[in-house]
Protein backbone atom coordinates (compact mmCIF):
# COMPACT_ATOMS: atom_id res chain seq x y z
CA UNK A 1 0.00 0.00 0.00
CA UNK A 2 1.33 3.31 -0.98
CA UNK A 3 0.71 6.14 1.51
CA UNK A 4 0.27 10.22 0.36
CA UNK A 5 0.43 13.17 2.65
CA UNK A 6 -0.35 16.18 0.40
CA UNK A 7 0.48 19.95 2.11
CA UNK A 8 1.33 23.42 1.33
CA UNK A 9 -2.25 24.81 0.46
CA UNK A 10 -3.67 28.18 1.72
CA UNK A 11 -4.99 31.50 0.51
CA UNK A 12 -3.01 33.78 -1.94
CA UNK A 13 -4.01 36.40 -3.53
CA UNK A 14 -4.56 36.33 -7.37
CA UNK A 15 -1.05 36.88 -8.82
CA UNK A 16 0.60 35.36 -6.29
CA UNK A 17 2.35 31.48 -5.62
CA UNK A 18 1.95 28.62 -3.42
CA UNK A 19 3.98 25.04 -3.23
CA UNK A 20 2.09 21.78 -2.70
CA UNK A 21 3.95 18.93 -1.71
CA UNK A 22 3.13 15.69 -1.47
CA UNK A 23 4.91 13.20 0.49
CA UNK A 24 4.48 9.50 0.01
CA UNK A 25 5.58 6.09 2.06
CA UNK A 26 4.79 2.57 2.10
CA UNK A 27 6.26 1.24 -1.28
CA UNK A 28 8.75 2.03 -3.81
CA UNK A 29 8.03 5.80 -4.68
CA UNK A 30 10.04 5.60 -7.66
CA UNK A 31 8.48 3.10 -9.78
CA UNK A 32 5.40 5.60 -9.66
CA UNK A 33 4.15 8.18 -11.94
CA UNK A 34 2.82 11.16 -9.99
CA UNK A 35 0.15 13.42 -10.94
CA UNK A 36 -2.24 15.98 -9.25
CA UNK A 37 -5.89 16.80 -9.58
CA UNK A 38 -7.78 19.28 -8.37
CA UNK A 39 -11.49 19.78 -7.20
CA UNK A 40 -13.44 22.97 -7.38
CA UNK A 41 -16.95 23.46 -5.42
CA UNK A 42 -19.64 21.87 -7.64
CA UNK A 43 -17.34 20.12 -10.00
CA UNK A 44 -15.46 17.25 -11.69
CA UNK A 45 -11.82 16.44 -9.93
CA UNK A 46 -9.75 17.39 -13.15
CA UNK A 47 -6.10 16.77 -14.10
CA UNK A 48 -3.86 19.27 -13.77
CA UNK A 49 0.00 17.77 -13.78
CA UNK A 50 1.63 14.75 -14.02
CA UNK A 51 5.23 13.82 -13.92
CA UNK A 52 6.32 10.23 -15.34
CA UNK A 53 8.73 7.84 -12.95
CA UNK A 54 11.73 8.64 -14.12
CA UNK A 55 11.18 12.60 -14.15
CA UNK A 56 12.19 13.06 -17.64
CA UNK A 57 8.06 13.64 -18.82
CA UNK A 58 5.59 15.71 -17.54
CA UNK A 59 2.32 16.57 -18.87
CA UNK A 60 -0.09 19.71 -18.16
CA UNK A 61 -3.40 21.06 -18.30
CA UNK A 62 -4.09 23.33 -21.17
CA UNK A 63 -4.57 25.78 -18.17
CA UNK A 64 -2.00 25.86 -15.90
CA UNK A 65 0.66 24.85 -18.52
CA UNK A 66 3.19 27.76 -18.64
CA UNK A 67 2.09 28.92 -14.85
CA UNK A 68 2.49 25.42 -12.71
CA UNK A 69 5.40 22.85 -12.66
CA UNK A 70 5.11 19.43 -11.63
CA UNK A 71 8.35 18.07 -10.12
CA UNK A 72 9.49 15.10 -8.24
CA UNK A 73 12.61 14.06 -5.60
CA UNK A 74 12.71 10.73 -5.58
CA UNK A 75 15.70 10.66 -2.83
CA UNK A 76 12.83 12.14 -0.53
CA UNK A 77 9.92 10.34 -1.94
CA UNK A 78 8.01 13.77 -2.60
CA UNK A 79 6.53 15.40 -5.44
CA UNK A 80 5.94 19.15 -5.54
CA UNK A 81 3.45 21.42 -7.77
CA UNK A 82 5.05 25.52 -8.04
CA UNK A 83 2.18 27.23 -9.05
CA UNK A 84 2.62 30.85 -10.24
CA UNK A 85 0.36 33.65 -11.67
CA UNK A 86 -2.84 32.09 -9.46
CA UNK A 87 -5.67 33.26 -10.61
CA UNK A 88 -8.57 32.95 -9.14
CA UNK A 89 -10.17 30.23 -11.38
CA UNK A 90 -7.68 28.06 -9.84
CA UNK A 91 -9.42 27.73 -6.13
CA UNK A 92 -10.15 23.67 -5.10
CA UNK A 93 -9.23 21.54 -3.39
CA UNK A 94 -5.83 19.64 -4.81
CA UNK A 95 -4.85 16.33 -4.53
CA UNK A 96 -1.77 14.26 -5.26
CA UNK A 97 -1.73 10.83 -6.73
CA UNK A 98 -0.13 7.80 -7.65
CA UNK A 99 -0.38 4.84 -10.29
CA UNK A 100 1.90 2.10 -11.56
CA UNK A 101 0.79 3.66 -14.87
CA UNK A 102 1.61 6.93 -16.84
CA UNK A 103 -1.16 9.48 -15.56
CA UNK A 104 -3.43 11.09 -17.87
CA UNK A 105 -6.81 13.17 -17.67
CA UNK A 106 -8.35 9.96 -18.55
CA UNK A 107 -6.46 8.03 -16.08
CA UNK A 108 -7.89 7.63 -12.40
CA UNK A 109 -5.34 7.02 -10.12
CA UNK A 110 -5.39 4.37 -7.75
CA UNK A 111 -3.52 6.27 -4.88
CA UNK A 112 -4.73 9.31 -3.45
CA UNK A 113 -3.59 11.52 -1.23
CA UNK A 114 -6.47 13.70 1.21
CA UNK A 115 -6.30 17.11 -0.19
CA UNK A 116 -5.43 20.25 0.01
CA UNK A 117 -7.36 23.49 0.20
CA UNK A 118 -5.96 26.43 -2.01
CA UNK A 119 -7.76 29.33 -1.84
CA UNK A 120 -7.37 32.57 -4.72
CA UNK A 121 -8.58 35.83 -4.10
CA UNK A 122 -8.87 38.57 -6.00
Amino acid sequence: QLQLVDSGGGSVQAGGSLRLSCAASGRTFSAYSRGWFRQAPGKEREFVASISSSGEDTYYDDSVRGRFTISRDNAKNTVYLQMTSLKTEDTAVYYCAADPRPITATIFPAYWGRGSQVTVSS
